[in-house]
């Protein structure tokens, strides 16, 4: 939209369209008073919205709502409903806080090793890469929005590994004799090809999340989009801008007042640290490189160890963890035809349990505002619908008389101590049962890949699909933690349906005669049509409507039979009430049906579940039903494609990672020696999802495949430096000890 009209009425009454497009086309780029039929006072409030983001419209409408409430008459209240924007907000005020935390503490520990200057310019890359960054953004066609700004925090403290290798050797000549330009230039080239190829590397490393498949593949996309250019830039920054600033000699501008007595400070926590990599490192590193078939025994035990965690099931594998929103939802369906009083008495009772939940919530904190609103939608399910058009999904339906929602909206997750999860769960045990109703879901999450457990049953039996179905159904209700447990089978409108009978054959009458005749007579037969104007209107012909409002109309009424003769209906038809469907699903021509159910991940995984649905159960149902198959879809679907194409781009990435390596060592076996660290770079993360208990999902995976990159770097830098050893004439064995305490 270019800009958001708010027309007010002085008085309260109806304004025409014609009204509205007058008022539009006159109107000026700021608020302004009009006249409504010679009525001045009218008030028009105009947001413009062309080039303004998220925040600015978002600020401009809260304001308008406040500025309205005072003029709103007693007992009306206007308030602002799913504000999304804040989200935004909290992400960017996230990115702020994480910066500056993270540019201070990179300075304090750059500042424990090197001088104020060259800690000051290492950590200046941070805002110079993401500036550069934000710049290029819009050319790539990426916008400021939560994924993007995680992307800068995920890339945060990556981007000054690389000015932190060039400044430290540059201060280490600096400290062997040399002097200004010539200490920025040897310590800057010295270290420049690894350096280059530790970020080339990295780049590597991020770049298979650019074509993951799904809709997690659409989420993951942005964020290499936002960490590549801010490596690139970051290895600019420290390549050409950093040593420039180093070159200057301003050895006399840092050893008075407070900053003379940091140096002595830092002088004695560096000396500390030179003693702790000659007295304790030293020696467990020539105790490593004796022993170095127990090391890397001791390694591999430490590696087996940990897959053996994975695959025991100590440390849980899921696919998408819940992200909670700060808001619950309930998603009733009725059958279709329902009229919307029934629709809305049955949501009443869902509405009921929520005042319930809500006043004991009140009750057990102590105070109100945990649930701000509650938006009750009979005739549609927006929440859904969004959700559906988020995910690029078309086709759902979300609105009907059958349909309703319950949307709380609950205090920001920070404002109040009790998950959104647990309202949810103690909102679905208030409402229990809905009778008649098709599903009642309830949801908490702000994301969804899809229902935790979704098999599609396939048959060409109609009747034999719902046996199987409704087997199924009882079999996951036996799991524990499995909930909002449904199929896909939705009966359509109630509906006639029409048949001959034997009689009517010998009278040369077929079933499309008596439809035919039927729908003539009910809804009418095209007579001709009249022109009036531009409009061109049909002359139809039917029963008067007296005579087709019910039932007994139909069987009163006479067919005519192919030679002119008129029988009773009864005669030669039958009608029966029943129920057509909503929709038909097919694939490979077979009828097929959705069994879906939800996973409490506190009680259950989904994974586990899963895999004993496939291992007996599922292969159990097929064979007492036969020509029955099935396949997983949703969650499972979902996470078997984007762990597929993780594991290609992965291994894509750990060949580029080998080539680009391969280039500076000029060697096939230096590369893997390197690339170790890949494997034992898993022990760590897995260590930390037990730490803090967390279980692995797709974005740890991402994460690990991501910064595959990031951990062949140190190895990287100091093979390289072994290698200039060697070079130069020293064994090898003592040139593996003496880098890694040159690197340490």
């Amino acid at each position: 939209f270019e800009r958001i009209v708010v027309l007010t009425h002085p008085d309260g009454s109806r304004v025409t369209l014609g009204q509205i497009a007058t008022v539009v086309d006159g109107f000026a780029d700021t608020d302004q008073s009009v006249r409504f039929d010679g009525q001045p006072g009218a008030l028009v409030k105009v947001f413009r919205t062309g080039d303004q983001s998220a925040l600015a419209i978002g600020a401009a409408v809260r304001e308008y709502v406040a500025e309205a409430r005072q003029h709103m008459p007693a007992g009306v209240d206007i308030t602002v409903w799913l504000d999304n924007s804040r989200f935004l907000k909290e992400r960017m005020d996230t990115l702020a806080r994480n910066g500056r935390n993270g540019l201070l503490l990179v300075f304090l520990v750059l500042a424990l090793f090197l001088r104020f200057r060259l800690a000051f310019w290492v950590t200046l890359g941070i805002p110079v890469a993401f500036l550069a960054t934000l710049m290029v953004m819009p050319l790539a066609g990426v916008s400021i929005n939560m994924l993007s700004l995680f992307a800068f925090i995920l890339v945060l403290g990556i981007v000054v590994d690389d000015a932190i290798v060039v400044g430290e050797n540059i201060y280490r000549k600096q400290r062997e004799g040399l002097r200004g330009v010539q200490a920025a230039i040897i310590g800057a080239k010295e270290v420049a090809v690894p350096v280059t190829f530790a970020v080339l590397t990295t780049i590597a490393a991020f770049t298979p999340m650019l074509s993951l498949p799904g809709l997690t593949g659409r989420i993951w996309r942005i964020i290499p989009m936002v960490v590549i250019p801010a490596l690139l830039f970051s290895l600019v920054e420290s390549k050409l801008i950093l040593p420039a600033h180093l070159s200057g000699d301003h050895e006399g501008r840092e050893h008075g007042g407070i900053i003379g007595l940091w140096i002595r400070f830092q002088e004695r926590f560096a000396d500390g640290m030179e003693r702790f990599s000659i007295n304790l490192y030293r020696p467990l590193l020539e105790l490593a490189t004796r022993a170095r078939y127990s090391t890397a025994a001791l390694a591999l035990a430490a590696m087996t160890l940990t897959l053996g965690a994975i695959s025991g099931g100590f440390v849980k594998l899921v696919f998408f963890p819940p992200v909670e929103a700060d808001n619950v939802v309930a998603l009733l369906t009725m059958p279709e035809g329902t009229p919307a009083s029934v629709t809305a008495a049955a949501l009443a009772r869902v509405e009921q349990a929520s005042e319930r939940v809500r006043a004991d919530l009140d009750l057990e904190l102590g105070r109100t505002g945990t649930v701000t609103h509650v938006l009750a939608s009979i005739g549609e399910q927006p929440f859904r619908a969004d959700q559906s058009r988020n995910a690029g999904l078309t086709g759902g339906q979300f609105s009907g008389s059958h349909l309703g929602e319950i949307n709380l909206e609950l205090a920001p997750s920070e404002m109040r101590s009790i998950t959104a999860t647990e309202i949810e769960r103690r909102w679905r045990e208030a409402t229990g049962q809905i009778a008649g109703a098709e599903e009642l879901v309830f949801t908490a999450n702000l994301f969804s890949a899809g229902e935790a457990i979704n098999v599609q049953l396939a048959a060409a039996d109609l009747e034999l699909l719902r046996t199987a179905a409704d087997q199924l159904k009882a079999l996951l209700a036996e799991y524990p933690g499995t909930y909002n447990i449904s199929d896909s089978f939705r009966e359509g409108k109630r509906e006639v349906k029409l048949s001959i009978r034997p009689s009517a054959e010998a009278l040369g009458l077929t079933l499309a005669d008596l439809g035919r005749q039927v729908r003539q007579g009910f809804y009418g037969a095209e007579a001709q049509r009249i022109q009036r104007g531009r409009d061109e209107v049909k002359v139809m012909v039917r029963y008067p409507e007296h005579e087709r409002r019910s039932l007994s109309d139909l069987e009163a009424m006479r067919v005519r039979t192919p030679l002119g003769d008129e029988v009773p209906f009864g005669v030669v038809a039958e009608a029966d009430i029943g129920r057509g469907w909503s929709t038909i699903q097919r694939t490979d021509r077979r009828r097929t049906v959705n069994v879906t159910a939800e996973v409490d991940s506190s009680l259950a995984n989904s994974n586990d579940i899963a895999a004993d649905l496939t291992g007996s159960v599922l292969p159990d149902l097929a064979e007492r039903h036969r020509g029955l198959a099935w396949r997983f879809e949703g969650e499972q679907q979902e996470q078997a494609e984007t762990l597929g194409g993780l594991a290609r781009g992965g291994l894509l990435a750990l060949l580029a990672i080998y080539a680009l390596m391969a280039i500076p060592f000029k060697s096939y076996l230096q590369p893997l020696v390197v690339m170790t660290a890949i494997p034992f770079g898993v022990i760590g993360a897995v260590l930390g999802h037990m730490l803090l208990g967390l279980e692995l999902s797709v974005l740890s995976l991402c994460g690990i495949v991501a910064l595959a990159g990031v951990v062949v770097n140190d190895s990287l830098v100091l093979v390289d430096y072994i290698n200039r050893s060697v070079r130069a004439g020293q064994p090898m064995l003592a040139a593996v000890r003496e880098a890694g305490v040159a690197r340490f």
